[in-house]
């Protein structure tokens, strides 16, 4: 059902569709769905949910894994990589759109889409670089702002151009591009960098025995 749900509503938004042509679409009877959904709007949030919620477990680990990183900048870079792949997805962009043109009707249902998606992406990001700048990784004295500086050093010129150019598909080149210049410009910022030697002084491990 809720794969017919969204065909249905990517094909006709959320005023053109009907919940008759999602059961028909499901092989199952509209009471079916209004007894498991409530009504089109419920279905409807149902539908982004589930489709937010995907994105999220594709990335949760990888993110998760970032705390406890031994090289930063290479860990870094490949979930930024893995991250703007997951969000700029054609039928992300579709819903996006969807839910955006609904906002002003429907502001609940756009509260869900920033909460299940952006909202936790950004407080599970925090909550990491809150530990790497513990582990001095990172300079990040106000950690829920770097994991917004960090989300749209990397998403917000591909996800405006997605957005706005619907015809236009994003090559992989790009997107690890954009990534990877996100993730360089955020270390600039946010990076601990290791102090460098005096020229002609030797450590410990240098000398010889």
């Amino acid at each position: 059902m809720i794969e017919a749900a969204r065909s249905v509503f990517l094909a006709g938004g959320f005023a053109g569709a009907s919940v008759d042509e999602v059961a028909a679409l499901a092989s199952t009877s509209k009471r079916t769905v209004y007894g498991l959904f409530g009504d089109k709007k419920g279905l409807f949030t149902a539908v982004i949910t589930e489709d937010i919620e995907a994105a999220e477990h594709r990335s949760h680990d990888s993110v998760e894994a970032l705390a406890a990183s031994q090289d930063l900048a290479t860990d870094l870079r490949a979930f930024a990589r893995r991250h703007v792949v997951n969000v700029i997805q054609p039928h992300i962009m579709r819903l996006r759109r969807l839910v955006i043109g609904e906002a002003e009707r429907f502001p609940d249902l756009a509260g869900t889409w920033y909460a299940n998606g952006p909202g936790r992406g950004h407080a599970t990001l925090a909550q990491v670089f809150t530990t790497l700048a513990g582990r001095g990784l990172l300079k990040a004295e106000d950690p829920a702002l770097a994991a917004q500086h960090f989300n749209w050093l990397i998403l917000s010129i591909p996800l405006n151009q997605a957005m706005f150019h619907t015809g236009d598909q994003l090559t992989p080149a790009t997107l690890e591009h954009y990534a990877d210049e996100g993730t360089r410009v955020f270390l600039a910022a946010y990076g601990v960098s290791r102090p460098s030697r005096p020229a002609g002084t030797l450590g410990a491990g240098d000398r010889s025995q």
